[in-house]
């Protein structure tokens, strides 16, 4: 009887789980990090949302201080964390892909430049590639978010009662259709390419400097952090607002181009910057927060 020839299986002994699970380590410690700062940050994201969706309401106030007054007293606490579930959702998605992403670019772009430093360029456009990547992949999760945060301003009989992420995804599907699912990824990815390029680019870049100044350790890691949250903000701000305005339910613009034209006939250039102040504390602590901890991640897993 002729025997059985087992497969050689000995050339497996050599891998280990390590091993295995290196290659989505960045985009674990992208997405561990990032929910670690929504968490933080929330409540300033709900406020700047509530802002850019009053800027274009007639008599409608933009002061921080008075939507968040307004919000604690007729809606209670919880409506500050209101869409945290799509939050994090969005974060496991969207920082956990452009942070991953971009270590990976970074990496690749390193190999092939012969062990010379990386240029500018080539940081900022691993930034880039990295940002426009992740942001069409975490759009569903970011218009739920939205969805969910502007909820509560619509009329009663307009109000859909999202309970869940996962509430305001199917009922998006189910009215709108699953191609809905994508309104606004064009300008959600070119802001979040402007975002990366401030954060991730910013960051590289200002620790190539800070080291010239003989800084080193957890000194670097604050400053650099600080230096990209701020770019971050500034290069981000008037994509995100115009991403904001073609998410929320019922939007009157037909595109982005539409959004920009009539934007801009409406109230000017500094339109797009409403809320800057508010927008620049969401952002840069979350952009600090999100880099802090991916640094101490990396420390840790070390």
């Amino acid at each position: 009887m002729a025997s059985i020839q087992l497969p050689d299986l000995s050339h497996f002994s050599s891998f280990s789980l390590a091993e295995v699970l290196s290659p989505a380590k960045p985009f674990a410690i992208g997405s561990v990090a990032g929910c670690i700062a929504t968490t933080v940050i929330q409540p300033m994201d709900m406020v700047k949302v509530r802002i850019q969706l009053n800027a274009s309401l007639p008599h409608a106030t933009t002061s921080p201080f008075s939507i968040a007054a307004k919000m604690l007293s007729q809606e209670g606490f919880a409506s500050l964390y209101a869409g945290l579930s799509a939050g994090l959702t969005r974060q496991v998605v969207y920082t956990g892909a452009r942070l991953g992403l971009y270590d990976k670019f970074i990496e690749t772009a390193k190999a092939g430049n012969e062990g010379k430093p990386l240029q500018m360029h080539q940081t900022a456009g691993c930034a880039l590639v990295a940002g426009g990547i992740a942001a069409v992949l975490g759009n569903p999760a970011d218009l739920s978010l939205i969805r969910m945060q502007a909820d509560s301003m619509l009329p009663k009989a307009q109000q859909r009662g999202y309970s869940s992420v996962l509430s305001a995804l199917s009922s998006i599907v189910r009215e709108e259709g699953f191609t809905a699912l994508l309104k606004g990824s064009a300008p959600t990815a070119t802001r979040a390419m402007a975002l990366n390029l401030g954060m991730l680019g910013g960051n590289t870049e200002a620790k190539k400097y800070l080291k010239t100044l003989e800084l080193q350790g957890t000194a670097v890691v604050f400053s650099a952090s600080a230096i990209a949250g701020f770019f971050a903000s500034a290069f981000s701000l008037p994509f995100d607002y115009v991403k904001t305005a073609l998410q929320k339910s019922g939007s009157k613009y037909s595109g982005p181009v539409d959004c920009v034209v009539k934007t801009l006939a409406e109230g000017g250039p500094l339109r797009f910057y409403a809320g800057f102040p508010t927008y620049y504390c969401r952002i840069a602590p979350h952009a600090m927060l999100t880099l802090i901890a991916a640094e101490k991640i990396k420390a840790a897993l070390k």
